[in-house]
């Protein structure tokens, strides 16, 4: 057990400063996107879904959670959000990065999820096609997620990193555990590796409203447990913590449910689908 400890704490060392380079560069990025973004966003009519999916591969949370806000002051659309959604990747890229993967798989998985977010979320607003512009409210992200956004972004990359840095330490210890006393199968028996219903369970975890997510599921594709079709019904899903400002925010708890299962749904039916793609190959 002491060697699977020292051998994890190696790992995770190791990916400290690549994570934290990432983050400060985010950081950075969202700072001066954010009031960009949120405009581009509002202003994008019947092209919400396009413009929603391809923002939305942007690291962290930060522009799902807003999402979520201008959803429910009616602003954008069901399909916009739900674009959203999909296209978010919590901290699937940062940690993609820090383990030097292939950049052609990364772009492969966040062309896949923005495919994915756009069809459908202009399938949804085609078919709803309802959605009217209630009473704008304004909602901050800052006042909403308690994110301290007003730190020096220096600060805020040191906190993204140890905190990552901690969850990644937890999840690979607990797979390292498993590999090592249980065998490398147990795993991928537990989630139906290999299986067409593989992304029921992934789906189901990348629900999971927070980065833990996206984190275990990278951690486990990485770890050849799932397949891809597994990880991308996870990551479809996995929109880190805008579930529970949807929850929070939004009153209407019979839609906040409706959302919840259709977003699940497209997961599990997404990821079959390249479970299939990958079985005709």
């Amino acid at each position: 057990m002491i060697d699977i400890i020292v051998d994890t704490i190696i790992d995770v060392l190791k990916l400290i400063p690549f994570l934290f380079v990432a983050f400060l560069l985010i950081e950075v990025l969202e700072h001066k996107l954010t009031s960009k973004n949120k405009n581009i966003i509002t202003k994008s009519k019947k092209f919400g879904p396009v413009i929603g999916s391809l923002l939305g591969i942007i690291p962290q949370c930060g522009f799902s959670v807003m999402g979520t806000n201008l959803y429910i002051t009616r602003i954008i659309t069901l399909g916009t959000l739900i674009s959203i959604y999909l296209s978010t990747s919590d901290e699937m890229l940062i940690i993609m990065i820090s383990e030097k993967v292939e950049i052609s798989l990364i772009l492969k998985i966040l062309l896949i999820k923005i495919f994915f977010g756009i069809i459908y979320g202009l399938i949804i607003d085609k078919i709803i096609n309802k959605n009217k512009k209630d009473k704008e409210t304004n909602y901050e992200l800052c006042d909403e997620e308690h994110c301290d956004c007003n730190h020096s972004i220096l600060l805020s990359a040191i906190k993204h990193t140890l905190h990552i840095t901690l969850f990644i330490f937890i999840i690979t210890l607990i797979i390292n555990t498993i590999f090592t006393l249980l065998g490398d199968n147990y795993l991928s028996k537990i989630l139906l590796n290999n299986s067409i219903l593989s992304p029921f369970i992934t789906s189901l975890i990348g629900l999971i409203p927070n980065c833990a997510a996206s984190v275990i599921l990278t951690e486990l594709y990485l770890n050849s447990t799932i397949s891809l079709g597994a990880l991308i019904g996870g990551l479809l899903t996995s929109s880190g913590s805008s579930l529970l400002v949807l929850i929070k925010n939004n009153k209407n708890k019979k839609e906040n449910l409706s959302i919840i299962l259709l977003l699940y749904a497209l997961g599990v039916l997404s990821g079959i689908i390249i479970e299939l793609i990958s079985l005709i190959k």
